[in-house]
């Protein structure tokens, strides 16, 4: 394992961009050091720069002698990442650097996410503004907050800032690809209120945990039918019941974000002394038969239980069963294909996070589809079981889908560019992933707009790795396509 600045990655400026970015905190909603660097950056090399009023930073570079002629590029990345991380690794997101390290053929984090989702993006633009030997127009990067945790930047941008009219969104994760479109999308908001009860005498308390699922973001690989730790909890903690387990629920924490396909779920069990054994017996029992089922798609799956501490309360029995009803009938994964576009996904859910506790109970979803209002009727079909569960339900920020423009320009021009680079058309295609092309477009709907990026495996959990080499032909990719922006 060797640690990222030691090695002499190509092409240099992008990697040396990415390597100071890891060194700087930045989790959703937690972004100001990033804004600092990124005005110390511009500041030192006489770059004009901005700020809007919900935190976007837009910084502009006057097009080179001879290209005045050409469209002005807007280069759009997001600042922020997803904050991911092992169970079993100690790192704080809001002050810890990422520990990146090359293996191989790619660069990967030490038991988090790596943040090339969507650092890799913010790294180029940086070597963009900062490189004096491509030839291009104006440029306009424009840097967003928030957009793992809910779009804030990209939904909130000032409608008249920014005066360019092509836009490059570095944000899809699939060397060779161009993005023409993508889903919208709507965080479905559970939640109930639930009155302590006391723990009674002679009661011991374990920790069930469902870890080593493969987890992954919740647009890109919702398709790849991997366990929802959530749902797989849920299951363990009915069967326990069904059983005849004496069982009662202490809190549950299940998931990390409603973007992210949980990976791992705990409960605290509380249960009589008499029937520990017996516990562990039909636990085991359970947890073989659900290993058997997902020997394959989930090799590293463990559902174990271990002591814990006594907790002061418990959830009452009424409201565990509320919940675990009302979680069986939540769909989680996909539930239509398009049909107009073959192979893609139209719409999903992803059963984010449940968190059970100190009177509360929250689950967070998030729907999208490729459709608006198949979008909001599949909301009130995951809602369902929780209105009938007696929880109140919310819907927040919807974002419109990216529909896609097959006679674009920009997108004639970038193929015509990828042929003549690597030899070979790149393939256009329509992510199901919720990019920030559909809500920026709707702002400023004269964009024409075009996505690209390099090769990310594992975005949104610990196994998250970019592709070395995939990089370089994303550098070239972009530096050729600002010199062939189409004239204005």
């Amino acid at each position: 394992m060797t640690a990222l600045v030691d090695m002499q990655l190509q092409p240099e400026k992008v990697w040396s961009f990415f390597a100071e970015l890891t060194q700087i905190p930045r989790p959703s909603k937690h972004e100001q050091a990033v804004i600092d660097w990124i005005v110390a950056f511009a500041e030192a090399r006489g770059l004009a720069w901005e700020q809007d009023t919900i935190g976007n930073m837009i910084v502009r570079k006057p097009a080179v002698v001879g290209c005045e002629h050409l469209q002005t590029a807007i280069l759009q990345s997001h600042i922020d990442m997803v904050p991911q991380k092992n169970a079993d690794t100690q790192h704080d997101f809001l002050v810890d650097p990422i520990k990146a390290y090359v293996d191989g053929d790619w660069v990967k984090a030490e038991g988090t996410t790596l943040g090339a989702d969507n650092g890799m993006g913010v790294a180029a633009m940086m070597a963009v503004l900062d490189a004096d030997d491509i030839q291009h127009g104006a440029i306009e990067a424009l840097f967003t907050i928030d957009e793992e945790a809910g779009m804030t930047g990209a939904m909130n941008l000032d409608p008249n800032i920014l005066r360019g009219s092509v836009l490059f969104n570095l944000d899809t994760e699939d060397d060779g690809e161009l993005y023409v479109g993508c889903a919208g999308g709507v965080d479905v908001n559970i939640d109930f209120d639930y009155e302590p009860e006391t723990v009674p005498a002679e009661t011991s308390a374990w920790q069930l945990s469902v870890k080593g699922l493969l987890g992954g973001h919740s647009g890109v690989d919702i398709h790849l039918t991997r366990g929802n730790a959530n749902k797989l909890l849920n299951r363990v903690l009915r069967k326990l019941l069904q059983a005849g387990i004496e069982l009662n629920v202490a809190d549950i924490k299940g998931g990390s974000l409603r973007n992210a396909i949980a990976r791992e779920a705990f409960a605290t069990l509380l249960v009589p002394d008499i029937q520990q054994d017996e516990l562990l017996t039909v636990l085991d029992d359970i947890a073989i038969e659900i290993a058997d089922e997902w020997q394959l798609a989930e090799p590293n799956l463990s559902i174990t239980a271990v002591p814990s501490k006594l907790p002061a309360d418990y959830i009452p029995l009424d409201a565990v069963l509320r919940l675990l009803r009302a979680i069986d009938a939540t769909p989680h994964g996909v539930t239509k294909m398009s049909v107009s576009l073959p192979g893609i996904v139209e719409t999903s859910n992803n059963l984010g996070v449940i968190r059970a506790g100190k009177s509360k109970i929250k689950v967070r979803c998030l729907v999208r589809s490729l459709m608006d209002s198949a979008r909001d009727e599949f909301c009130e079909e995951v809602a369902a079981g929780f209105y009938l569960a007696g929880a109140n339900v919310s819907f927040t920020g919807a974002y419109p889908g990216w529909a896609p423009k097959m006679d674009s320009p920009l997108l004639k021009a970038m193929s015509d560019t990828h042929q003549d680079l690597f030899g070979f058309e790149p393939k256009v295609k329509v992510i199901h992933a919720g990019l920030e092309c559909g809500i920026l477009g709707a702002i400023y709907p004269n964009w024409d707009m075009i996505s690209f990026g390099p090769t990310i495996r594992g975005a949104h959990s610990p196994d998250e790795r970019v592709e070395i080499a995939a990089v370089a032909r994303f550098w070239d990719l972009l530096k050729a396509a600002l010199e062939r922006v189409p004239s204005a």
